[in-house]
C-alpha cells in the first residue's frame, strides 16, 4: 500500500482510571482480553490500520491510539502533550460506575481546549457486567448528543461493539480530514 493511501491520525482515549481504556484497545489492536488490572503509568501509543467505510477508493486510516493514566493527580500534568495534535478521541466511561460518567464532561473539555473541535465516540465499557450496572444506555445517549457523537455500549472481555466504536470513529475522522 503506497504512503498517500493511508491517513495517519493520533486517536486519545479518555475516561478515569479503571474503566477499561487500556483493555479495549487491547481487545481492538489484539483481540486478547485480560482482566487483571495494571494502571497505565504515563502514556502507551499503539497502532492500527482501519478500512474507512463509504465510498470505494477511501484511504485506510492509520490510528495511532494513545492511552493515557487516567489518575486525577497526574492528568492535568500531561494534558497538553497528550492532546496536542489530537484528530479525534474515545471518551470511556464504567457503566458500572455513575461518576466515571460525570467524569467525561471535564476530560473532553480538556481535549477540546488543546485539540480543539475533534470528532468523539463514546464507549460504556463493561456491558458485560449487566448485574451491576448504573449507567442506563439513555444516560449515556444523551450525553453523546450533545457532543453530536455516537454512542456503544462496549465490553473488552467479549468483544461487544469495540470494533464498531473505532470504525465509527476513523470514519468521522476521515470525512472531517477530508472537508477541510
Amino acid at each position: 500500500m503506497a504512503d498517500d493511501d493511508l491517513m495517519k491520525v493520533k486517536v486519545c482515549f479518555i475516561g478515569d482510571a479503571g474503566v477499561g481504556k487500556t483493555s479495549l484497545i487491547k481487545r481492538f489492536v489484539l483481540d486478547v482480553f485480560d482482566d487483571r488490572y495494571i494502571a497505565t503509568i504515563g502514556t502507551k501509543v499503539t497502532k492500527k490500520i482501519v478500512d474507512v467505510e463509504g465510498q470505494p477508493g477511501e484511504p485506510k486510516v492509520m490510528m495511532l491510539i494513545w492511552d493515557i493514566m487516567g489518575q486525577k493527580g497526574f492528568r492535568e500534568l500531561l494534558r497538553e502533550a497528550y492532546f496536542f495534535g489530537a484528530h479525534g478521541a474515545i471518551a470511556v466511561c464504567d457503566l458500572t460506575n455513575k461518576e466515571t460518567l460525570e467524569e467525561l464532561r471535564y476530560w473532553i473539555k480538556a481535549l477540546t481546549d488543546v485539540a480543539g473541535d475533534v470528532p468523539i465516540v463514546f464507549a460504556g465499557n463493561k456491558a458485560d457486567l449487566e448485574h451491576e450496572r448504573v449507567v442506563k444506555d439513555q444516560d449515556l445517549e444523551e450525553l453523546a448528543a450533545k457532543y453530536k457523537a455516537k454512542a456503544y455500549m462496549t465490553s473488552a472481555k467479549t468483544g461487544q461493539n469495540v470494533e464498531a466504536a473505532f470504525k465509527t470513529l476513523a470514519t468521522a475522522i476521515s470525512a472531517k480530514m477530508k472537508a477541510q
